[in-house]
């Protein structure tokens, strides 16, 4: 037989690719050659393959090999074809049964010594395998764990190509004993994180609950050292655990996200994200060179994206969160095609009152004059300030606060029953308009299916008339006052929930905007 053909997956951001692997041998000229679009790293894929037939005891043949990835027209990258190919090659050299491969498509990377090496993005790869239609995937036993996750396919693990050959040959299973963990808790080598832990900051407290419990986006301005990073530190701790087609999704992000060495597990704790702020736009939303991966607004996802130091950021790297903030989620457009990934998080925006950080500040001098202060705090865009509802001032604790006088506030587990029980409130509320938490209420659906009595919106509506909040605002302040009365166990907000809402919501002038 000369002509042989397997199959591969090919990766463009979530969306994997079936790539038929075609290999034939003719009696020419010795040679090598892989054709269809292949990329550098896959066009090495020929010195891979050789040397690991080779040093698995199947001399390559002296003819010439032409090896086609097809489609043709679908840009292929990376390294995760090597196996692929050389079962290929070595079908139409007649060494290992065609039979054997027919319903299987093959994942991973050869060494030189004939092992299978993991690779990023096998989760997804498989999910693209099965939806095709494959019964069996075989990948690097070192990307087992992650491919397993995938229900409705049988995934073997591989550990060399020779154990690939001996087992196709006698029909034997390829198999590993790995078991697979799921992970519902953190994994900290250091101190948990815990609420209980933030002193003398009532209100900042209360606003990152309501935060947490709305699915609000949140900003914080506050002078150095006054709790800012502890506060923002402890939200994924108050979250609930995602659902198990959720843990699915984050894994996949964080497959292609990988350099395939660390094993990917079942994590169902959400995640926090706190890119440098001088983290630049491809790193924050996604990009870089050859095929897309995913930035920290898609590694957040379901979970918590903080921006420490928001205001010294650069001002179009903040400004790209407008698209994910109001969809959801990235699209990354190249010549190849367009990438799209998840990115559904709660952002966190954290940033100093002026500068020299001390403007306001009691017993502190501010070297910055009121111009300095205003262009400071105009970095923000208005687009970007219009989706924070909550805007809290955060000052400094107080020397008793410090000392631990006073009342002990709440732990993560007791504002994490609160968050969850409000949470639950108002997925039921919203079931019937396809939403899930109030942060997603649109203003004429507030207006229209959510109306409040003019008694509880006496307060909003006189502000709005004398100009001290805008529409914006206006809607806003009843998204929160929704999630107080959920937190609140009440199934309408009251005038005091209102109320409430505006101080968490703060000055529309908060940060420049």
């Amino acid at each position: 037989m000369t002509l042989a053909k397997t199959f591969g997956i090919g990766l463009f951001g979530l969306t994997g690719t079936v790539i038929e692997v075609e290999a034939d041998i003719s009696s020419q000229l010795p040679a090598f050659q892989l054709v269809g679009l292949p990329d550098a790293s896959l066009t090495e894929a020929t010195s891979r393959v050789r040397a690991a037939c080779t040093n698995s005891g199947h001399a390559f043949p002296s003819k010439k090999v032409v090896v086609n990835l097809s489609p043709a027209a679908v840009p292929k990258s990376g390294s995760g074809f090597d196996l692929a190919i050389a079962l290929a090659v070595l079908v139409a050299m007649e060494a290992v049964p065609a039979a054997a491969i027919s319903d299987k498509c093959f994942i991973g990377e050869l060494g030189l010594d004939g092992s299978i090496r993991p690779i990023p993005g096998v989760l997804p790869m498989t999910v693209a395998a099965r939806n095709a239609g494959f019964r069996h995937v075989v990948v690097p036993v070192g990307n087992l764990v992650e491919a397993r996750l995938v229900d409705g396919v049988t995934v073997s693990g591989a550990a060399s190509l020779a154990q690939v050959i001996g087992c196709l040959n006698s029909g034997d299973p390829i198999s590993s004993n790995l078991v697979i963990a799921t992970q519902s808790a953190p994994i900290t080598t250091e101190l948990q994180l815990d609420l209980n832990q933030v002193i003398g900051q009532p209100l900042a407290v209360e606003g990152l609950i309501v935060a947490a419990a709305g699915g609000h986006h949140l900003s914080m301005i506050g002078a150095p050292g006054s709790g800012k990073t502890m506060l923002a530190e402890r939200m994924a701790t108050i979250l609930p655990d995602l659902s198990v087609e959720q843990a699915i999704e984050l894994a996949a992000i964080e497959s292609i996200a990988s350099d395939g060495q660390q094993a990917i597990n079942l994590n169902l704790r959400p995640r926090f994200q706190a890119p440098h702020h001088s983290t630049s736009r491809s790193a924050l939303i996604g990009g870089g060179n050859g095929i897309p991966r995913p930035g920290a607004v898609s590694l957040a996802h379901h979970g918590v994206l903080f921006l420490d130091e928001a205001l010294e950021m650069q001002t179009s790297v903040v400004d790209a969160l407008r698209e994910p903030l109001e969809s959801g989620r990235v699209v990354i457009n190249r010549s190849a095609g367009s990438a799209r990934f998840p990115a559904r998080f709660q952002l966190i925006l954290a940033a100093n009152p002026c500068p020299c950080g001390q403007s306001g500040v009691s017993g502190k001098t501010c070297t910055c004059g009121p111009a300095v202060i205003r262009r400071y705090g105009s970095r923000l865009s208005g687009p970007i300030l219009d989706r924070i509802d909550i805007r809290l001032p955060i000052h400094q604790v107080s020397i008793a606060a410090a000392a631990g006088i006073g009342e002990v506030g709440s732990d993560s587990a007791d504002a994490a029953k609160r968050v969850l029980a409000a949470r639950l409130s108002a997925a039921e509320r919203l079931k019937p308009y396809g939403l899930t938490l109030n942060a997603h209420l649109t203003g004429p659906m507030i207006r229209k299916h959510f109306r409040l009595s003019k008694r509880a919106t006496a307060q909003l509506d006189y502000l709005v008339t004398v100009g001290k909040i805008s529409m914006r605002g206006y809607d806003r302040c009843l998204r929160l006052a929704w999630t107080l009365a959920d937190l609140d166990g009440v199934t309408v907000p009251s005038h005091e929930h209102v109320q409430r809402a505006v101080v968490l919501r703060g000055s529309d002038n908060q940060m420049g905007s």
